[in-house]
Order: C-alpha cells, then structure tokens, then sequence
C-alpha cells in the first residue's frame, strides 16, 4: 500500500496559540474607542502587530521566546479581538495612530516593530509617518496596495481562517454578534488600501526587513519584491516551506529570524 503523503506545511494552519498571563494589560482609550493591550518581559520595547481580522493571540509562540530579552508589547488593533471600535470607517492611518496613542501612554519614546499582514502595513505606515517613534521593523506579508493581494474567493486557507477568526471575536469581542458588520467594513479598508508609493518607501532610512513565506497565498511576490526593492537597504527575507502563515506552520525559525533581525547591526 501506498503511503500517504502529509499534507504540506504551506498548506496547513496550525491552532492559534495562546498568550503566556501577564499581570501588565490592560486598555487605553483612543478617540472614544478602547485598545487592548499587554506587556511582557523587560529591555528594549518591541511592538508585535497582528493581520487583519485576528488578534493578538496569534503571536503566541513568538511572544516567550522574545520576552526573555526584550519588553514584548502586543494591542489588538482597533476592532479587532478585545478592542473596541466605533462607526468611523478602518483606515491603515488611522490604526498606526492607535499604536502611537498606546506608546505615549505607556511611555514608550521608541520601539522596534514586528508586523504581520495588516499589522506589518500597520509598521509601514507608523515608520513613515512618523519615523522617529521607530527603530526598526520587521514588516512580514505587506502588500502596497490592493493590487498586491491575490482574488481569495475560492481560497480554502482563507476561508479557513475567516471561520476561525469568526470563532475568536465571539469569544474576544464585547460584541461579539457583529463579525459580519465587521468584516465588511475590513473589506472595504482593503478594497481601497494601503497605497503605499515608490517614494514613501524610498525615503526611508531605518533598519527594515521585508518578509513572506514562499507559498504566500494572499499577497504577490512581485508587490513584497517592490516594497524590498524601493526601501533603501532593505533586507530580503523568503521563509521556505511556509506561507501567510509562518509563524503558526514554523514557530521556531519564524522566531529565531525575529531575533537575527532584532540582533542585527
């Protein structure tokens, strides 16, 4: 008989993880809507930035092994898993606001920045906009502009993960029968955003690595290869064997490339 091949990584999407407890969380209030937070560990602040529709919870593997060094501090972005949102339209703009509102409370001056998927777009808009709040950056599956994002009408691993992600914000959310109303104003954020140009990238100066999986099923290798390629100095990271969703299929060098980043000069 035959053996029966497994299912390739790229093509699996492993359980959300769990974050470790922490007696440092808590929420702040932007603009009439409330961010969740937490913190952990101690040294130099690091923001990890979740994708689009999930929360922070998905850093759950990265999340120990980085607070052993650093001071690690996730927020759910507006809307999204415990933070609260209002009618006003989802705008990149307006949720890197939010992660300057969450430094100044906290008083953080300056941090690096981990972003994934909307979080990692999230990380360009902050290092842009205000370049002096960030250090560094590590900006994993972004896209440009909505041209950068495959048709995921018939993606199973999307449809998978908007179940999922349905799953998470009844039990996150403090309204927690409104994922429909939610999803559709993200879908029409992503509709029209971000519009990230060739000259906002080339003016800037900061460490940046530009990453994604190499069986990516949401954003366009050429659109991760225009961002790394209009960034000055910007680093090329293809994680092999993973996709959208690395740091679930391969925690560990997922993990291990946060800190050659962090460590680099």
């Amino acid at each position: 008989m035959e053996a029966t091949m497994a299912e390739p990584r790229w093509r699996t999407l492993p359980a959300t993880p769990e974050l470790p407890a922490t007696t440092r969380e808590g929420y702040v209030a932007v603009d009439g809507i409330k961010i969740w937070y937490a913190v952990y560990g101690s040294g130099e602040p690091v923001i990890m930035l979740h994708g689009g529709l999930a929360n922070s919870n998905y850093w759950g593997h990265q999340v120990p092994e980085l607070a052993k060094s650093y001071q690690v501090i996730v927020m759910d972005s507006r809307g999204h898993g415990r933070s609260t949102r209002n009618a006003d339209p989802f705008s990149y703009d307006r949720m890197a606001s939010d992660v300057i509102a969450l430094m100044d409370d906290l008083t953080v001056s300056t941090a690096a920045v981990i972003g994934w998927s909307d979080g990692a777009i999230i990380g360009l808009k902050l290092v842009i906009a205000n370049p002096g709040r960030v250090s560094r950056l590590f900006a994993f599956a972004a896209n440009s502009d909505p041209s950068g994002i495959y048709d995921l009408s018939d993606s199973r691993m999307f449809e998978n993960y908007s179940q999922r992600t349905r799953d998470e914000y009844e039990k996150l959310s403090s309204t927690p029968v409104e994922y429909d109303d939610f999803l559709e104003q993200m879908e029409k954020m992503w509709g029209s955003q971000p519009n990230i140009t060739k000259s906002d990238l080339r003016n800037l100066e900061h460490p940046i690595w530009v990453a994604a999986g190499d069986h990516d099923e949401i954003v366009r290798r050429t659109d991760t290869l225009f961002i790394a390629e209009n960034i000055p100095g910007a680093g090329l990271l293809i994680q092999p064997e993973v996709s959208h969703f690395s740091h679930l299929q391969n925690p560990h060098d997922f993990t291990q490339d946060l800190f050659r980043f962090l460590r680099a000069h």
